[in-house]
């Protein structure tokens, strides 16, 4: 025999018995006498000094054997136990932040086979727990404050957003820290976030809670004032929190609607900080994602020159000079979310300038076509009222409204709907902005708070006010449901190009393998829903794109 084999056999043997029922009477005292903390330290200082007696007076053979009894009888046995003890267990050291512990309980759990499982398991549930109760904190706030106006409520959606990237970092740390990086708690934190991030709150998406986050952080006079580093520093958390989101298709779309309201009012604080979002946008998306974002801001810088040249145009052409300050932002269609365009009887004034404008432009470019977006204009005027003559700023509706005053002394709802060729959607809009908000710049019969195509109009002479300019504010029109619509739209082109993409590479595939293979495709902007993809599937059937086997209902052909 070898000299080992008489080691093995004639001593080790009998050690690691004697050991592992040492330990496994320690071990029952202890699971009922001691807290969690206090029980991984023994267990840890056990673990120490059976290393060292291995290293003072055993064979290094031993070593491997002989911890994997200890650790065996001291955490595998009690893992569940310790982990759960009501007052001081995993959930317990989250609760009261207990890094030393938890990086502890990290150490000696990650030893054991499949130790690390339940710990991560607790990890996930504590997180979804805390914000699932912030997401709660944040609807009870917004119920409560649903009789005051609505930006109180959209401070709560603010503040929301705030604690959510506060409790990101929190965990996120822990997770680089106490859990030392590892992928299983990787794992958990992303779909613990996942849970609770995708839960609107009153009445808003967490797709539009983040992109008005980031409007408020971005615009000039927003409600979150930060410092230049800060300010990145934040919208780097908010793109880290969009990989969370499912629908980043819809968080785009509504993204993209306040950026062109930054951009065309002037609104961005900095072009910078606009630049450096979409870049952090498409490192964590795709350049798809933010081609169009890429495409507006570059727009604006085109603007400039543009204008520049209009200016120089009307200068050296007296004839064409359109006898008010005009400035004109052409934009490219395809970058550009969709607006409104009406046929609005323009005054006088105002066709002259779009004339003169239109002569230029054919002088820059035949083979472009222009469409005026009057819904986003903004003028200047001058009201001449009794007291003093006040500037007014204003929409280029409400202009065209006021400067039919000009003309007449009173007019009805029906003849400023004819003249101004609107909609009565538009028109209640606009002449509430005039007469019945905060400026009456126009009196109404009958003196109600609403208006109604009975009501007349004259202009109100008698107006005054401290200001010599104002802000005729018009009430926004809620585009939410416009931006699902298109994004639904978009999502059944995504569909459409995902499945042809798939059949044209497989030929023949079941219908059960490419709706996996089309949900995988289509998952890192947004769900697609499995009706929507059948939906999908047949329409494309109909096109001619695809063909259904004969003898197998759900077996399916690509036509090329």
């Amino acid at each position: 025999m070898r000299l080992m084999d008489y080691y093995e056999n004639g001593f080790e043997a009998a050690m690691l018995k004697d050991t592992m029922a040492y330990y496994s009477c320690k071990a029952s005292n202890w699971i009922l006498e001691d807290s969690c903390p206090n029980y991984m330290l023994k267990a840890e200082e056990c673990l120490k000094r059976e290393k060292d007696r291995v290293s003072h007076y055993l064979h290094s053979s031993s070593e491997t054997k002989l911890l994997e009894k200890v650790q065996h009888e001291l955490l595998s046995v009690y893992a569940t136990q310790l982990l759960e003890k009501e007052h001081s267990g995993c959930h317990a050291l989250l609760r009261d932040d207990k890094v030393e512990d938890l990086s502890r309980m990290y150490r000696l759990f990650s030893k054991i086979p499949r130790g690390l499982d339940h710990v991560a398991n607790t990890f996930k549930q504590h997180v979804t727990a805390e914000g699932t109760a912030l997401v709660k904190q944040a609807e009870d706030a917004a119920s409560n404050k649903k009789a005051h106006k609505r930006d109180v409520v959209g401070l709560q959606e603010q503040v929301f957003v705030r604690k959510v990237i506060e409790l990101h970092d929190k965990y996120l740390a822990y997770v680089n820290s106490c859990f030392q990086n590892h992928i299983l708690f990787h794992k958990a934190l992303k779909e613990a976030f996942e849970l609770f991030c995708n839960k609107g709150v009153a009445g808003s998406s967490s797709t539009e809670i983040l992109a008005t986050f980031c409007d408020n952080i971005l615009k000039r006079g927003g409600s979150e004032k930060l410092r230049d580093e800060a300010i990145e520093e934040t919208l780097e958390k908010v793109v880290k929190l969009l990989a969370y989101i499912s629908d980043k298709d819809l968080f785009a779309e509504f993204y993209r609607k306040k950026l062109a309201r930054r951009l065309l009012f002037n609104k961005s604080a900095n072009v910078e900080h606009e630049r450096s979002i979409i870049t952090k946008l498409k490192q964590q998306c795709g350049g798809q994602f933010t081609l169009k974002m890429e495409g507006m801001v570059t727009d604006l810088t085109l603007v400039r020159d543009n204008q520049a040249r209009f200016e120089e145009y009307v200068s050296n052409n007296p004839i064409a000079n359109p006898g008010i300050d005009l400035t004109v932002t052409v934009l490219n269609t395809g970058f550009w979310p969709s607006y409104k365009s009406f046929d609005l009887n323009l005054p006088t004034e105002m066709i002259r300038c779009v004339e003169v404008f239109k002569e230029f432009y054919q002088t820059e470019t035949k083979h472009r076509k222009l469409t005026w977006i009057y819904s986003l204009g903004t003028c200047i005027i001058y009201g001449k009222f009794e007291p003093k003559s006040i500037e007014l700023v204003v929409t280029t509706y409400q202009a065209s409204a006021l400067l039919l005053f000009n003309a007449s002394d009173r007019l009805s709802y029906q003849e400023i709907m004819t003249q101004l060729n609107l909609s009565d959607d538009d028109v209640v809009r606009l002449l509430h902005s005039l007469s019945c908000a905060k400026y009456k710049i126009l009196n109404k019969e009958p003196s109600t708070k609403t208006i109604s195509p009975t009501d007349v109009f004259e202009f109100n002479s008698k107006f005054t006010d401290i200001m010599r300019r104002m802000k005729l504010p018009l009430a926004p029109v809620d585009e939410k449901k416009k931006v699902i619509e298109n994004v639904d739209k978009d999502r059944r082109y995504a569909i459409d190009a995902s499945i042809v993409r798939i059949m044209k590479s497989r030929k023949v595939l079941g219908y059960q393998q490419l709706v996996i293979e089309c949900v995988k495709q289509l998952g890192r902007m947004f769900k697609p829903d499995v009706k929507a993809i059948k939906k999908r599937i047949e329409d494309l059937i109909t096109r001619d794109y695809l063909e259904r086997d004969k003898d197998k209902p759900n077996l399916f052909k690509y036509l090329a």
